[in-house]
């Protein structure tokens, strides 16, 4: 069987998998429970937090899927590599066609900010008058970059950064799951090195199980990541002093 790194083999499945951002899934669970969707919505945060994959999540609930890879009416782009307006275009024409199984017709457009300004200007007039069955959710690590028309006309959500502890938790079940041994402060060390997001804490992870076999060892952990302990820093410190 083929190796699955542990971002894609622990990627959440619902919304109560996601951590750290439940002031976010809470408000998009009641708005699915109450049937208060709104027709676009844009998800910004650091890298690694969960935008894209609560994106996902959010297009299974509202169309009721487990693939959203199998489902003709959940459509995914990658802004980055689709950034000019003839690919808006394209979306422009498809919009209208009604969705194919499921209640609607949903667009997960991430990185959104990479559009060219023409891109986003034939985009607005979707979002200005969008048909009921169509449901966009943009995903952007920039939202500075977006143009305030596009922003004013979506429902905004920012994530946050995954705390020390958020992640050192996960990182605790992940473990314990894979049967591997560990300690408190090799976790740690990987959560604080993952600046807050999940999803560099699994990649160093995965490079830390590759190099340490079954037992996590903090000086090992130290030597992969290139991290100088905190004595080092000390004694430096000393000698400067």
């Amino acid at each position: 069987m083929t190796y699955k790194v542990l971002a894609l083999k622990w990627r959440p499945d619902n919304f109560d998998q996601i951590i750290g951002q439940q002031h976010i899934t809470k408000s998009l669970e009641n708005a699915i429970k109450f049937n208060r969707i709104s027709h676009a919505f844009t998800f910004s945060g650091p890298r690694g937090v969960g935008k894209t994959t609560t994106a996902r999540i959010l297009a299974k609930e509202l169309n009721s899927v487990n693939d959203i890879n199998s489902s003709f009416d959940i459509i995914e782009m990658d802004a980055a590599s689709n950034r000019g307006i003839d690919e808006i275009r394209s979306l422009r024409e498809n919009v209208s066609i009604a969705p194919a199984h499921g209640k609607y017709k949903i667009y997960i457009i991430d990185e959104v900010h990479m559009l060219t300004k023409e891109a986003f200007n034939a985009l607005l007039k979707t979002l200005e008058e969008p048909p009921d069955h169509v449901v966009f959710i943009l995903a952007t690590t920039d939202p500075y970059k977006i143009p305030a028309t596009i922003l004013s006309r979506t429902q905004r959500y920012d994530f946050r950064r995954l705390s020390i502890d958020d992640i050192k938790k996960q990182l605790m079940i992940i473990l314990e799951s894979e049967n591997k041994s560990f300690n408190n402060d090799s976790l740690g060390l990987i959560a604080r090195k993952a600046d807050g997001s999940m999803r560099d804490a699994l990649g160093y992870l995965d490079q830390v199980m590759n190099y340490c076999g079954d037992s996590i060892d903090l000086n090992e952990i130290q030597n992969v990541l290139g991290v100088i302990s905190d004595s080092l820093y000390l004694e430096l410190f000393n000698a400067i002093c």
